[in-house]
């Protein structure tokens, strides 16, 4: 499809650099490998080896690409679902084509991460997309802290931690006193809906704080600045790819 696919590689900014910095941009490029295949409610999952610097923190996340594979038109963002010293167990969507073995070149880790407030002792995440799964690694985070962990959505759920409380998203507005600090994965076509979710009036602000990671494409991995990613914020369009993907709520315009 490709025929300098060297060059697309620098267009995508998944040149394989090999642990060296790239020149054109701030972010080391890495090689990984997949190492397991997991079925997961929202499609597959997979474990990735790779250096421990390019392993992407909760909400993160790293552009991948085949460098074998002259039939992959873009890099695939992959959120972490779980971490390890060694690498992280990867979500959706992957490579059809993906098998353990493989080696991808990663770019990353990328973008603005979760940050759960030391003193949250209530925290509720919600997930108004697909999949919960990336907001599974913060789950060992509060629980270490000692704070109590309660789950909304309605997509299907993997296996959770027996302290952890799980809710349809229709008991959100009731519980919502209750938390301290929320996290929410948040597809760009949910915006719209999120203050109705949160059973919020139109003038109503959230008593504690909150993070969203609104999910969007990124293609270009905070690079060339496309506006493909971007999201409407009270102050101008951010960017997903580089100011999130995960933003405050105060920083949005919801």
């Amino acid at each position: 499809m490709f025929s300098d696919w060297p060059l697309f590689e620098l267009l995508l900014g998944a040149i394989a650099c090999h642990d060296k910095v790239c020149y054109h941009a701030p972010v080391r490029a890495h090689t990984a490998r997949v190492i397991e295949i997991q079925s997961a409610p929202e499609g597959f999952s997979a474990w990735l080896a790779c250096p421990a610097q390019a392993i992407p923190a909760a909400g993160q996340y790293v552009l991948a690409v085949d460098p074998e594979d002259a039939f992959q038109p873009l890099p695939v963002p992959l959120f972490p679902v779980r971490i390890s010293k060694g690498g992280f167990l990867a979500t959706s969507p992957l490579q059809v084509v993906w098998t353990p073995g493989t080696t991808l070149e990663i770019r990353g880790s990328l973008g603005h991460g979760f940050k759960l407030p030391p003193t949250a002792r209530n925290v509720s995440l919600v997930g108004l997309g697909a999949s919960t799964a990336r907001l599974m690694p913060l789950i060992p985070s509060a629980l270490d802290q000692g704070a109590a962990v309660a789950l909304f959505s309605d997509a299907p759920l993997a296996q959770l931690p027996l302290a952890v409380e799980a809710y349809p998203l229709s008991a959100l507005p009731e519980l919502l006193p209750w938390a301290d600090f929320i996290a929410i994965d948040l597809p760009i076509a949910a915006l719209p809906e999120l203050r109705t979710r949160l059973g919020l009036s139109a003038q109503e602000h959230l008593p504690f704080p909150g993070q969203a990671l609104v999910l969007t494409p990124v293609p270009c991995g905070g690079m060339a600045e496309c506006g493909v990613c971007a999201v409407p914020g009270r102050r101008g369009w951010k960017l997903a790819c580089e100011h999130g993907p995960v933003f405050q709520l105060d920083e949005i315009k919801w």
